[in-house]
């Protein structure tokens, strides 16, 4: 499981991710990543500026476009979700993102290391992973 800190869970932060995120596409993985800093005028104004420009937070998203049984769904966003926290716990990921992992039909026929190397590449195209 994910860190509580490390869920985006508002509906202003899902809002703020898809209006200024930017896509990062792959073969049966997109990921939406948005820097905080670059986008300091949509901060809210009850919280800090520097310790909400620091935080990273995700969320992982399954349609009914994946597959219609829930299990299935759930059995390939436990495998994201798994991999993304290995990358956070070695402190791959640069601080300050808001990430959006969405999946797509053809995860189902992949198996772990296959979902985990996706992931990683994404994440470097999309310039957060630590180098």
């Amino acid at each position: 499981m994910l860190q509580q800190d490390n869920r985006l869970r508002k509906v202003r932060d899902f809002n703020l991710i898809l209006k200024h995120g930017r896509w990062v596409n792959g073969q049966f993985l997109d990921i939406k990543a948005l820097e905080l800093a670059k986008n300091q005028n949509f901060f809210p104004k009850k919280e800090d500026p520097e310790s909400f420009k620091n935080q990273l937070k995700l969320a992982i998203s399954t349609g009914l476009k994946v597959h219609k049984s829930a299990v299935k769904r759930n059995r390939v966003r436990r495998q994201i979700r798994e991999a993304v926290r290995l990358l956070i716990k070695d402190g791959a990921i640069k601080n300050g993102y808001y990430i959006l992992v969405v999946a797509k039909k053809d995860i189902l026929n992949k198996n772990y290391p296959e979902i985990s190397q996706e992931i990683k590449v994404l994440l470097s195209k999309a310039k957060v992973l630590k180098v």
